[in-house]
C-alpha cells in the first residue's frame, strides 16, 4: 500500500523475507506489499500470506509488535486470515518477526487508506462488515492495549476540532480500519493496533475516510447508521476528524481530506 522504501531498507527487508521463507519452507512469489517506511513487507507465499515486520533492536516488545498474535483471542466471527505460525530472530541492529497467515487476502478495497471513488460494495458486504464490527465491539475493552489513549483524545479533539469531550464510552476496536486494510471478502487485515478505543471509532474511520467521494460517504453513513447515530459515537467521530487534521497540519498527509473533514465538523 505504501511506496517502496529507500534502497538500503528495501534490500534489508527483502533479505529478511527470504530468510523467513526459508525458515518456513516457503517461497514468497507474490507482489511486494510495503508498510509505512518499509517497516513491514508482505507477499503471497504459495497458498499462504507471509508478513515480515521489523523494529530496532530492543524496542520490539510494544503493542504494535504483539498486536497480530494477541488478536488471535478475538472472536472468529470477526473475519480475518488465521495467523498460523510465527518466527522471531534478531540481528545486532534489528529484530524481525515473520507471520504466516492461512491464505493470501482477496483484493483490498483500495490501494489508499482514503477512498477516491465509490467502491460499490454490495449489500452483503456491508451486512458482514457491520456484524464484524458489532462482534468486535462486544469484546470487553482490554486493559493492556489502547488503540486510542484517553489523554490523547482529550488533547487533540479540542485542539483540532474546537469541540469538547464529555464522558467516553470505551469499546474494543481494530484501530486502523481504513480501506487498505479491508478486502472485498470482506476480511479485516493488519491487527497491529487493535485495542481500547472510543465507541464507534472503527465505523467513524470508514465514514470519514470516504468523504472525498460524496456518493460513497452517503452510502456508508447510511449503512453504519446503527453505530454512528448513537450519541456515544460522537467521540469516535471527533477523534478520527482530529487525527486527520493533526496529520495534515504536521505532515501534509490527508491534505485533500482536511477540507471535507472541517465541513463535516459543523454537523457534529
Amino acid at each position: 500500500m505504501f511506496d517502496t522504501p529507500a534502497p538500503a531498507t528495501a534490500d534489508r527487508m527483502l533479505a529478511a523475507q527470504r530468510h523467513a521463507a526459508d525458515q518456513l519452507g516457503l517461497r514468497a512469489t507474490g507482489s511486494q506489499v510495503w508498510g509505512y517506511q518499509g517497516r513491514t513487507l508482505s507477499a503471497a507465499a504459495g497458498p499462504h500470506w507471509l508478513r515480515v515486520v521489523c523494529a530496532k533492536a530492543g524496542t520490539k516488545g510494544d503493542t504494535l509488535w504483539d498486536g497480530p498474535s494477541t488478536s488471535r483471542t478475538l472472536p472468529t466471527s470477526v473475519p480475518r486470515p488465521d495467523l498460523l505460525r510465527i518466527r522471531d530472530w534478531t540481528t545486532q541492529t534489528y529484530a524481525y518477526r515473520a507471520e504466516l497467515y492461512s491464505f493470501a487476502p482477496d483484493p483490498i478495497v483500495s490501494r489508499r487508506p482514503v477512498l477516491d471513488e465509490d467502491p460499490e460494495l454490495p449489500e452483503t458486504w456491508w451486512k458482514e462488515m457491520t456484524a464484524a464490527l458489532e462482534a468486535l465491539a462486544n469484546v470487553p475493552p482490554p486493559t493492556d492495549r489502547e488503540a486510542v489513549r484517553e489523554k490523547y483524545l482529550r488533547r487533540v479533539i479540542p485542539e483540532f476540532t474546537g469541540h469538547h469531550v464529555d464522558a467516553v464510552t470505551w469499546t474494543t476496536a481494530h484501530g486502523d480500519l481504513h480501506y487498505g486494510n479491508i478486502t472485498r471478502g470482506p476480511h479485516i487485515l493488519d491487527w497491529e493496533g487493535w485495542g481500547r478505543a472510543p465507541y464507534g471509532y472503527d465505523a467513524a474511520t470508514l465514514y470519514i475516510y470516504a468523504l472525498l467521494s460524496p456518493k460513497a460517504a452517503t452510502r456508508i453513513r447510511t449503512r453504519l447508521a446503527p453505530v454512528l447515530d448513537r450519541p456515544e459515537a460522537r467521540t469516535g467521530l471527533l477523534t478520527v476528524c482530529a487525527q486527520v487534521l493533526q496529520a495534515q497540519d504536521r505532515t501534509d498527509f490527508y491534505t485533500e481530506l482536511a477540507g471535507p473533514v472541517r465541513e463535516h465538523l459543523t454537523l457534529l
